[in-house]
């Protein structure tokens, strides 16, 4: 046992930064999807709720590496509301928001036309989070039994 380091405080930067990849890995996807989507000719369906549906789980994602100690169901619910507010928000016009709203930026985050058809997108998302968390979880539990395994 000498040398023994506890797991707690390992674990929540580890989860942090498997949730941090992800996130990149889903943000370069739903960027790819809207700049490549239409000349790929992918229907304008998918373009428009893939992406929803990729800003959402991007969401989720980045609520769990700023809070990894949350539970999957209080990050989900935490994504959920951020994603009602962004949706309900585009029923708010003002000045410098409806041009932030006009920029590439402003267009990703915020999106510009409200539609009740993106909160469905965004819980779909909001599950494909909480699918792929999970599975890197197996992933990483499975790794360090294997490791601890071969020590003994």
């Amino acid at each position: 046992m000498h040398g023994a380091q506890p797991d707690q405080p390992v674990a929540p930067l580890w989860i942090s930064l498997i949730r941090a990849g992800l996130a990149l890995a889903v943000i370069v996807c739903g960027l790819s999807l809207r700049w490549y989507g239409f000349p790929l000719g992918l229907p304008a369906f998918v373009v428009k709720y893939g992406g929803s549906l990729l800003w959402a789980t991007m969401v989720f994602l980045l609520v769990g590496v700023v809070l990894p100690q949350l539970t999957r169901t209080q990050i989900a619910t935490i994504a959920a509301v951020i994603a009602v507010v962004v949706e309900f928000s585009r029923l708010v016009h003002m000045p410098w928001l409806d041009a932030f709203r006009l920029t590439a930026a402003g267009a990703l985050l915020l999106g510009r036309i409200f539609s009740l058809w993106n909160l469905v997108a965004y819980l779909i998302g909001i599950v494909v989070g909480i699918w792929l968390d999970g599975c890197a979880a197996r992933s990483r539990v499975f790794k360090s039994q294997a490791a601890g395994s071969t020590r003994e």
